[in-house]
């Protein structure tokens, strides 16, 4: 062989590429008048990136002809671009783990006789109609297609539909002209792999992509909430055909190549978002109405150019950096096996505040070095629950300040971000840039965090989760990965501020004599700025409500006039009794959640408080289950009470949440810590008891005036059907 002679521009050492590269070399020194361009550095820069492009093609092509390449292997070469398209089909399969799988179909006897049959068929055939292929070829691919399709109703046992989109994910595939066996291999892996189940309306793939939303970009996730619209009316068909529905083919090819590379099903999560951020200006500044405003997201990935979709994956890929994983762990049976997904999951996403972080994730985030998410955790039990145990990196928020003494609350809020300030400033390992909110874990105690969590939120505060389990998942964490005990192990977590030692172990973290700590040490700088929190016990005096009994336990009374008690109302008639509340009753249905704004009454605020028969306005927040608040009115009227819903976009008006009869009201209670917190719950009664209807549930400033005004008018209704 002779001798070896390297290129600059691409460092190649292959006497084999020499004459080309020196070729291509030429041709870009070459001016239109012939002259030369040495001088002109633009050129030799794009030579040097073609022949690059050249270099890399021809190591796929080696790598792939030689056999047993893996996809490691090619990520290595292609580094994220576009394949070229004669080595596509290769990759893809490669990608996709069907390299050497057997023909599926052999075992079937082609029958295209499902119920259906005739809808798959005509699906199929408009597709070939969006081909370019020729006239012969035709009918080979139709019966290819339909073929896979009915094989793979059959096979799992799935009722076809046109709405399933299906088409669009076999359209990509069809272009890289593969044998029937390969194009249902490859149709199948990506069913299994890459589409999450429940890819439906209302499913819970997009009742996740909007806590991603509402982490990364909580004011637009706002924006289209106060909308009404729902990532499933515009994303549905983006993630149901991954792009390919609304996308060229060009571009659908290229968006491939990088997510099959990725080898993440979620990834195409952070593609959507990406996609919906860029559209944010032009959606916040539209004055269309809904439905225009959804067709424009909705078609929104047909701008995508080729240009474009190396940004989309850069910019994908630095969101993806700054989301916890738990995003992907926890919700793991999304995607994969069936097997997988048969395990039933215990969280409802559509009513999820915000987004659960594993405490596992929390411990582990702060102790790695470098980029990456790190968490500000914010433990919000009350303070002698914090001073007998705490994790030693949390801030403490007494939550029940956010009803007790709002002007402290606000004040602790104010010292909680300038500590995640200055943690983050000084390094310190309790610092991040990430809130994450821990509650005991116990969800009747962790009513008033919620609230604290949707403050947050309401203020358009990104970076926001929840600690899963809260305080009570993270001891058994602990216990779980420390066999030996706490002593050998895991106590530095665990600080205690109370002079007793928490549950599982605690090294007391208190200053040492000279006030100066270790830089590893994760007391100082949070703890010393929450140590007048933790220590002061919160004296408020108890508001004391006449109509409204706190005892620990509740109090069943049958009201008149005359207070008549223990005697029921005759027949069916209502039943209004009062008590304290101890824990919210779950169960019972939340009626403020049954309906949709879209078909409520919209109202004047101030047309319907001055109305002649409306008798008082009270305003107020509706508090919902998880915690969400909303701006209201309730008005009370001779024999009914209305609660009008404050519209956040529109100054001035209102919707008719709830119409409630005053002689439907059973049962009026509130908590002897938040007197202001009243639940009014609503049903009849009959020879087998209370059957309660709805429930309600309101923080009224002044509730006592309130609640006196409001039982003087169930009285009188309930005198006149006495009567």
């Amino acid at each position: 062989m002779g001798p070896v002679y390297h290129c600059h521009c691409c460092f190649s050492s292959e006497p084999r590429v020499l004459p080309l590269l020196c070729y291509m070399i030429l041709k870009f020194l070459k001016s239109p008048d012939g002259g030369c361009l040495i001088d002109n550095k633009e050129p030799l820069k794009e030579s040097a990136e073609a022949i690059r492009e050249i270099a890399k093609e021809k190591d796929l092509a080696d790598a792939l002809e030689e056999g047993g390449c893996d996809l490691e292997t090619v990520r290595n070469i292609v580094q994220g671009r576009q394949l070229p398209a004669h080595l596509r089909a290769k990759v893809w399969k490669i990608a996709l783990n069907v390299v050497g799988k057997g023909d599926s179909l052999a075992s079937w006897d082609g029958s295209l006789d499902l119920p259906e049959q005739s809808i798959v068929h005509k699906d199929c055939q408009e597709l070939i109609d969006q081909l370019s292929v020729p006239e012969e070829e035709k009918s080979v691919l139709l019966l290819d297609i339909e073929s896979v399709i009915t094989f793979y109703c059959k096979s799992r046992n799935v009722k076809y539909s046109s709405c399933l989109g299906w088409i669009y994910l076999l359209k990509p595939l069809v272009h890289l002209h593969l044998t029937r066996s390969d194009l249902y291999n490859c149709f199948y892996a990506i069913m299994n792999k890459f589409i999450p189940r429940d890819c439906f309306m209302k499913g819970r793939p997009f009742h996740l992509f909007r806590l991603l939303l509402q982490y990364h970009e909580p004011g637009l996730c706002s924006f289209l909430d106060t909308k009404k619209m729902t990532p499933d009316s515009y994303a549905l068909n983006w993630l149901g055909s991954l792009f390919s529905y609304y996308c060229s083919a060009e571009v659908t090819q290229a968006i491939w190549d990088g997510y099959l590379q990725q080898a993440d099903p979620f990834f195409i999560y952070f593609l959507m978002l990406i996609i919906l951020v860029n559209a944010k200006d032009i959606i916040i500044a539209q004055e269309s109405d809904k439905e225009e405003m959804i067709k424009f997201l909705e078609t929104s990935p047909a701008n995508l150019d080729i240009e474009d979709i190396e940004d989309l994956f850069s910019l994908a890929q630095y969101y993806c950096s700054k989301t916890p994983a738990s995003f992907r762990k926890g919700n793991s049976s999304l995607f994969g096996s069936s097997l997988l997904g048969l395990k039933d999951d215990d969280t409802d996403l559509s009513q999820a505040l915000c987004l659960a972080v594993s405490v596992s994730e929390i411990l582990q985030a702060n102790q790695q070095q470098g980029e990456g998410v790190r968490f500000f955790v914010v433990d919000c039990r009350p303070a002698e629950q914090y001073n007998a145990g705490h994790l030693s990196t949390a801030f403490h928020l007494d939550s029940d300040l956010m009803l007790q003494n709002p002007s402290e609350f606000a004040q602790s809020v104010k010292s909680l971000l300038e500590a995640q300030k200055q943690s983050i400033e000084s390094g310190s390992i309790a610092g991040g840039e990430h809130l994450c909110f821990m509650g005991s874990g116990r969800e009747e105690e962790d009513m008033y965090m919620n609230m604290v969590l949707a403050h947050f939120l309401q203020k358009n505060k990104e970076y926001v989760s929840i600690a899963k389990g809260g305080f009570m998942a993270l001891q058994q964490h602990l216990a779980d990965i420390n066999v030996e005990g706490p002593e050998n192990g895991y106590g530095h977590w665990i600080a205690s501020t109370s002079g007793s030692r928490s549950s599982i172990n605690s090294s007391v973290d208190g200053d040492s004599p000279n006030g100066s700590s270790d830089g590893k040490g994760v007391k100082s700088l949070v703890n010393k700025m929450t140590v007048a929190l933790k220590t002061k016990s919160v004296n408020v005096k108890e508001k004391v409500i006449s109509f409204i009994e706190n005892t620990s336990t509740p109090v069943d009374r049958h009201v008149s006039s005359s207070d008549r008690v223990g005697k029921p109302y005759r027949g069916v008639k209502p039943v209004f009794s009062i008590g304290d509340e101890e824990e919210y009753d779950t169960d019972e249905i939340d009626s403020s959640s049954m309906s949709d704004d879209d078909r409520k009454e919209v109202v004047n605020i101030q047309t319907w408080t001055n109305k002649p028969d409306v008798k008082y306005n009270f305003p107020c927040n509706e508090v919902k289950e998880n915690g969400h608040m909303f701006p209201s009115h309730l008005l009370v009227t001779a024999t009914h009470m209305y609660c009008l819903r404050e519209i956040p976009s529109r100054k001035g008006l209102a919707y008719i949440q709830s119409r409630q009869a005053l002689n439907s009201v059973v049962k009026i209670t509130s908590k002897k810590k938040h007197p202001e917190l009243i639940t009014f719950k609503y049903g009849n009664s009959n020879t087998s008891g209370i059957e309660i209807l709805a429930v309600e549930r309101y923080l009224i400033p002044n509730a006592g005036d309130a609640t006196k005004a409001i039982k003087q008018q169930i009285m009188k209704v309930l005198d006149a059907l006495e009567s």
